[in-house]
């Protein structure tokens, strides 16, 4: 402990305005333009998109809003690790930590940062034309995996600059692509003449699924089946995959909380506002898609592409398509380097436990953990490589709310064993509020594990594999 302070103790450099958009940047990457397809292929109405929206922001404010008595108990680096190990003891906060290092928050950083290759690619179609760099079988490695790389490793130089550096990249980003999908809200209803929401919103509350693919894989136009009872469940548990993983991350703000001005305020301060906002921001973009496109328009976009479909028919086929590609490019560069940021400070503490290697324990000169950083940066970029992340994410939201769920019942568990802690910050309207999460969250899961299965084991396995490692780091350390 005394060598890290030796090397440079951490620096409060992040207001409150800082730590707001550091959750805003790190929820908003392309899921928002992308999922809503999804969510229409499985429930089929305007009705229910809108619906799987609502529950999504209101398990994500819920959330937010039990989190900020934990941040407040305590406020130090590290976050939702610190978090679940005091409570609950250094096992589950390792196995926590150790699947974000292995895909969470490295998979997530990845999947962003090709998503900003992809809509590149819009504007320099070379990259999408160009030939593999290596081909074997059905693995490749293209430019657009190679731009990723080169993302990456911009934003983590940046960030081993400093706090300064990564707080006014993303203050910039993130206050941009808010400014632009405010835009797109406001034009999307002026400019578009044709509007679909009636049709849209005519089916009401019945509910239909069109999930068939041809010989490729690709989903087809053909024909719409009506769904009930708890098949609607099902559906929605399957909806809800693409929405609850385009509204995580907020968490990444707890990560860097020893860092921020007056943490035991700012940090629940910023979680509530920057959740709330980005939640809004999302329920009315999809509006738009409901405006803009039928059904079918929006189900079956290319690529399931909703946001270009949509900005097609706003601004016109060929500034539609570049100013829907210059707004992704900025969404995700933003927040890939809000949860490059954030990353980091988790594995450093987790380093001062003995649970991950040392090299990731000392501060820079400038005070920031640069090996921790590079360690995350680099396994991102092998992430990027392995052309299996994209599949790892769609199927760990089952597993990130899960940890979400225990480190919330973590607020309940406290208020029973530990009564006389100090609390600067007690959770609003307790305890609705995190009962309200642990009710949806648990139908989430438990749905899934019934109707989806796909989109559970994978993650758990990963976790799992942690339990060895764990003992096995323990068994070096005693």
């Amino acid at each position: 402990m005394e060598k890290l302070q030796e090397k440079g103790p951490l620096k409060k450099k992040l207001g409150l305005f800082d730590a707001a958009m550091l959750v805003m940047g790190s929820m908003i990457g392309s899921g928002i333009f992308i999922v809503s397809a999804d969510i229409m292929r499985n429930l089929g109405s305007g009705y229910w998109l809108i619906v799987v929206w609502i529950i999504t922001g209101v398990m994500t404010v819920a959330a937010a809003i039990s989190y900020g008595e934990l941040s407040s108990m305590f406020p130090k680096a590290g976050g939702q690790y610190t978090y679940l190990k005091e409570i609950f003891g250094k096992m589950m906060g390792f196995l926590y930590g150790w699947g974000l290092f292995t895909v969470i928050q490295t998979g997530t950083i990845a999947a962003v940062a090709v998503a900003f290759g992809k809509f590149t690619a819009y504007l320099i179609p070379a990259l999408n034309d160009a030939a593999p760099i290596f081909q074997n079988g059905s693995y490749k490695i293209t430019w657009i995996q190679i731009l990723a790389i080169g993302v990456i490793l911009l934003l983590t130089f940046i960030n081993t600059k400093g706090v300064e550096g990564g707080k006014w990249l993303q203050n910039i980003f993130t206050g941009s692509k808010i400014v632009a999908l405010i835009g797109l809200i406001i034009l999307g209803f002026i400019l578009v003449k044709g509007t679909f929401w009636a049709e849209n919103m005519s089916f009401g509350w019945d509910a239909f699924n069109n999930l068939k693919t041809d010989a490729s894989g690709n989903f087809t136009k053909a024909g719409w089946q009506s769904i009930s009872g708890m098949t609607i469940m099902g559906g929605i548990a399957a909806a809800m995959v693409g929405s609850v993983f385009s509204s995580v991350a907020w968490e990444n703000v707890t990560f860097v909380s020893g860092e921020i001005e007056n943490p035991k305020k700012n940090v629940v301060r910023a979680m509530v506002l920057g959740t709330s906002a980005v939640m809004v921001l999302y329920l009315l973009v999809n509006f738009i898609y409901l405006n803009t496109l039928n059904r079918d328009g929006i189900a079956f976009a290319l690529n399931d592409r909703v946001a270009v479909a949509a900005s097609e028919l706003i601004f016109g086929s060929g500034i539609g398509t570049i100013i829907m590609a210059v707004l992704v490019m900025i969404s995700t560069f933003g927040c890939v380097n809000g949860i490059v940021l954030a990353g980091a400070r988790v594995f450093q503490t987790m380093a001062k436990d003995g649970m991950f290697f040392k090299a990731a324990l000392d501060n820079n000169k400038n005070g920031v953990p640069a090996k921790s950083l590079w360690m995350q940066g680099i396994w991102a970029s092998v992430l990027c490589l392995s052309g299996q992340y994209g599949n790892l994410l769609d199927m760990i939201s089952f597993v990130i709310v899960l940890f979400y769920m225990i480190t919330v019942f973590g607020v309940i568990y406290l208020r029973f064993t530990k009564p006389g802690l100090e609390r600067p910050y007690k959770t609003w309207l307790y305890p609705v509020t995190p009962i309200v999460y642990l009710l949806i969250g648990a139908a989430f899961c438990i749905l899934l594990l019934i109707y989806k299965q796909q989109y559970t084991w994978p993650g758990l396995i990963i976790v799992l594999i942690g339990v060895p490692v764990y003992f096995f780091i323990n068994k070096k350390t005693t």
